[in-house]
This record gives structure tokens, sequence and C-alpha cells, in this order.
């Protein structure tokens, strides 16, 4: 009962904007932008011939590719240059250059470099998740009192176990942020990434559904469906916020 209380505000409102978007076609009398009910239909039809499963599920396992491609680069790479100085005075520079370009910036390189499969899409995806969870993790390791770090030197405790016992329970809320904030982003950029992807893909669909007959009721489909997937995913990443090695640091 209580969550539902504590849902019904977002429902209401979402409710509420869906009267207002059926509201303004109509009277509008758009003969191009669909209403709720035509995009409702539309998603109907691609589920019915199981097309939007396989759009869903291509692109699911190239963000999966792709962000746990990064997590793998950034949670060492961020540990490092957050314990060496020299690591990350050499380092910081040039991954602050790279981190604002666009990962639809690298799409004609990408092309040129892996072709037009699913390397290119997972590669602009890695892009797009492996800065933030770098930057987030050496903030992490930086925060860390240097007290608990001096203390645990002066008890003689080797590099391992500090590393083990104090710097990476220290951390972890900070790379969990850090990840949470990389497949939000990887999730963004899908539709530029499958731009060049092979015929498959919530960004392929939307695109697709735009040239090849103007179907806005599944441009607008993709859209809604790209937005509630990027919501369970955001979800599912909280979740590791309950998690007890990290629990402490938020308090709720």
């Amino acid at each position: 009962m209580e969550k539902l209380k504590e849902t019904l505000p977002s429902l209401a409102l979402m409710a509420l904007l869906l009267a207002l978007w059926w509201i303004v076609v109509l009277a509008t009398e758009s003969m191009i932008f669909p209403t709720p009910l035509q995009v409702f239909e539309g998603t109907l039809e691609l589920a019915a011939d199981g097309t939007l499963w396989n759009h869903i599920g291509a692109s699911l396992l190239r963000v999966a590719a792709g962000f746990f491609g990064a997590v793998l680069v950034a949670v060492p790479l961020g540990l490092w240059m957050g314990r060496v100085d020299g690591a990350f005075r050499t380092l910081n520079p040039i991954f602050q250059i790279m981190r604002p370009i666009s990962p639809i910036a690298w799409i004609p390189l990408s092309i040129l470099w892996f072709g037009v499969g699913n390397t290119s899409p997972i590669f602009l995806i890695f892009l797009a998740a492996v800065f933030p969870m770098i930057v987030q993790t050496v903030s992490g390791v930086h925060t860390i009192e240097r007290r608990y770090l001096h203390a645990a030197e002066n008890f003689g405790v080797s590099r391992a176990r500090l590393f083990r016992q104090v710097i990476l329970p220290a951390v972890l809320p900070e790379i969990v942020v850090g990840m949470r904030i990389g497949l939000g982003v990887a999730w963004l950029v899908v539709v530029a990434a499958e731009m060049i992807a092979p015929r498959s893909g919530l960004g392929y669909l939307i695109i697709d559904s735009r040239n090849a007959g103007n179907r806005y009721d599944l441009v607008v489909a993709g859209m809604i469906i790209i937005g509630l997937i990027g919501l369970l995913l955001d979800g599912l990443m909280r979740l590791l916020e309950k998690h007890r090695s990290v629990r402490w640091r938020y308090g709720r």
C-alpha cells in the first residue's frame, strides 16, 4: 500500500500527459503525428509478429557488451589513476579531452575501423560508458580519508590487504554511481549507435520506421520503449545501492 501511494503522483502525471498529448493531436487534426492509441496499436502490431522482441533483444545485447566492457576497463584504470599520482597526471588530461566528444562524432571512424556490423555500435556504447565510470572511480579514490590510509600503513598493513579492506570498500559506492551513470549514457546513445547496426535494434527501428513509410506511430513507440527500458535498467542499478557492501554510504 505504501509503494502504491509513492507511485500515485507519477502515474497521475503520466495519465495527464497522455491526455494532453491526445487532446493536442485531435485539436490540431494532425495527419502525421499519432495519438496514444495509434502508438499502442503499432506496438501491438510489432509485438504480435515478434519484431519488437527481436529489436529489444538486439539493443540490450549491444548495450550489455559495451557497458560490461567499459566496466572491465574503467574500474581498474580508475583505481590505478586514483592511487598513483603519476598515472593520474599523465592520463587525466587525455580523458578530459576525450570525454566531452559525443559518441556520434565517432561514427565515421567506427565504420572505418570496424565496418558496418555489431562491433561498431558496441564500440560507440563502450565510449559512452567508459569515461563517466573512470571519472567517478578516480573521484572515489581521491575522497578517501587520508587518515584511514595512514593508520593502516602505520599498522603495517600490506598493500594487497589495504586495497582489499580499506580502498575497495570505500570506493565501491562511487563505483556503483559511476556504473549507474555509465549505463544511463550507454542506453542514451543506443539510437545513434544503431544507425550503423545490421538492421536490428530499437535505434534501427526508429530510423527505419521514419525512412520506410513515415510510420511515426512506430517512431514514437520506439522512443517510449527506450525510455521505459531505461527506467527499468536504472531501477536494477539502484538495487546495487542496497547491497550491504555499499549501503553504508546511503542514508536511505
